[in-house]
């Protein structure tokens, strides 16, 4: 009914602990950067490493609670149309306008209650004191859009390092998959 961070974790977990892994790496894109976090939080003993895809870029920023509801209250006026503009606006000029719409189309189809209710707990959320309790490394595949806060996220995570993908947008792996696969191999 509460569609926070920590209960997507709590879901990841228990796919862990239900095929009894003992050895995990997660990969989280967009806000499963958030959710690869807090799992890691709860089994640390498993987790031996961390990839964000285009997300974590700057573990110091937060959101004003006007800002969330004034975000969210944008979605939710007219849920499908203001979603779908808002994705199309992740990619570069040049992204095949197929995948933009499919994506596009894809993520304005959700339920809104579910969309808007993570997308107000994303915004919520703060990494710093779960980082505390991360011991996996943690690399990022980020697109240059947004800068990364490399020296501020080592801060908190001393580990944290990030590949960038100039040109790229939101959906990194699905733009340019040999690219972003080639780092995430290196990775």
């Amino acid at each position: 009914e509460d569609w926070t961070m920590e209960a997507f974790g709590n879901d990841v977990v228990a796919v862990i602990q239900k095929l009894e892994l003992k050895e995990v790496v997660l990969i989280g894109h967009s806000m499963s950067g958030f959710v690869i976090l807090e799992a890691a939080e709860q089994i640390p003993d498993r987790v031996i490493g961390l990839v964000g895809v285009d997300n974590l870029q700057d573990f110091e920023n937060t959101f004003s609670d006007e800002q969330i509801q004034g975000f969210v209250g944008y979605l939710g006026e007219d849920f499908s149309n203001n979603v779908a503009g808002w994705i199309r606006t992740m990619f570069p000029a040049n992204t095949d306008s197929t995948l933009v719409e499919r994506i596009a189309d894809d993520m304005a189809s959700a339920p809104p209650e579910v969309a808007l209710g993570a997308m107000k707990n994303l915004l919520k959320y703060n990494p710093r004191e779960v980082l505390r309790a991360v011991r996996a490394p943690i690399q990022c595949i980020n697109a240059d859009r947004y800068p990364t806060n490399v020296e501020g996220n080592r801060k908190v995570a001393a580990s944290f390092d990030v590949r960038l993908m100039p040109g790229g947008g939101h959906f990194l792996q699905l733009e340019d998959p040999a690219t972003f696969n080639g780092h995430l191999d290196a990775i």
